[in-house]
Formats: C-alpha cells, structure tokens, sequence
C-alpha cells in the first residue's frame, strides 16, 4: 500500500494559500485553524499543522519552498515535536538528575584523584562503549555495554566501578543523555566507597 500524497502537494490553490500566510508570518498552527473556519465544508482546503511544519523541513517533500522556513517565529533549522509527559515528567528527562554546577570545587581544579567523567559512544550494529576518564589523572577506561537502554548502561558502570580502589571512587559526571536515567545504583556504588 502506498502511502498517501501531501495534500499540499496535491492542491496548488491550498499550497499557495498556505505560502501566503506564512510570508504573511502566520504561524502553521494559525494557518490551520483558519482554513478551517474559512473552508468549513472544503476537506480539500485544510490542512493540519504538523503536515505544513513537514513540509517545509522534510526535502523530500520539496511542497514548500525552503525560504518560507524564515517567515517562522522559531528560526530554528529542525522541527522539535513537544514532547510529551508521562508520570508527571518529561520523557526523555532524568529523574533527580544533579547539575554539574553543584559539585565541589575539589573536583574543578583536579587536585584529588577519583572523579571521572563518562559518556557513552555507539558503533556500528548496535554495539556501545561507555568511556570514563578520571579527571586527575587523565585515565580512560572503556567498558563495553550490551544496549544503551538506562539499565543495561547502568548495571555495566556500576560492575566496572564495584571493582576501582575505594580511593578513586568519588564522584561521576555524564552528559545528560538518556543511558543514565537509571543513574542511581551507579552513584549508590560510588558513595559507598567513601
């Protein structure tokens, strides 16, 4: 089954009218919802916003011209779906996450050995390595994980950390991707060293 043509791409008179109102600064979603008040009966005439968004940032598509991308009030390059929340957070945000503005100054200026930094590189067919640098003494060590799903992640560090001298067991510092958000047992591990 193939998948259906753009309504843009099919109707000339709903695509100018769509590039109109853009140049005019109007907003997808403004554009939208007056289509429909103004062509009530008219399916052919409307069009949803998120279809007009597509538009503009996907090439393939080629319906609308790539300078109307500037009458937007975002001037961003890329289109960002909301994202959507679930338990009461953000998906794709990590639960008790600690900025790296609130760690200790001792950490800063790489005086005391134990804190590490890490993040995780993905290869080819799937396979993950997370990287952990100690900050005093500019060790690596590569730990390879399974997956990057949170757990996954997470059961690997705190293996790799069980195992370091309680002397270079003091703090970690990850960038904020989603492999840690079950960043927990892995910093349980940590303190327990001190």
């Amino acid at each position: 089954m193939r998948p259906k043509a753009c309504l843009l791409a099919i109707h000339v008179k709903l695509q100018k009218t769509v590039a109109g109102k853009l140049i005019l600064d109007w907003s997808p979603e403004q554009i939208s919802g007056w289509l429909k008040r103004r062509y009530p009966e008219g399916e052919s005439m409307r069009v949803s916003h998120e279809t007009i968004y597509r538009s503009l940032f996907i090439q393939a598509r080629g319906v609308l011209k790539q300078d109307l991308i500037q009458h937007l009030r975002t001037k961003r390059r890329i289109r960002r779906l909301r994202q959507s929340r679930v338990g009461g957070h953000r998906s794709g945000q990590i639960v008790d996450a600690i900025s790296i503005r609130e760690r200790p100054a001792e950490i800063e200026d790489c005086a005391i050995p134990g804190h590490w930094e890490g993040d995780l590189i993905g290869g080819t067919k799937n396979s993950h390595i997370a990287t952990l640098v100690e900050r005093h003494s500019r060790f690596n060590a590569l730990v390879k994980v399974p997956s990057k799903d949170a757990a996954t992640v997470a059961a690997a560090l705190s293996r790799h950390v069980r195992k370091l001298p309680a002397s270079l067991r003091r703090s970690l510092a990850w960038d904020r991707g989603l492999e840690m958000a079950k960043h927990h047992p892995v910093y349980q591990d940590l303190a327990r060293a001190e």
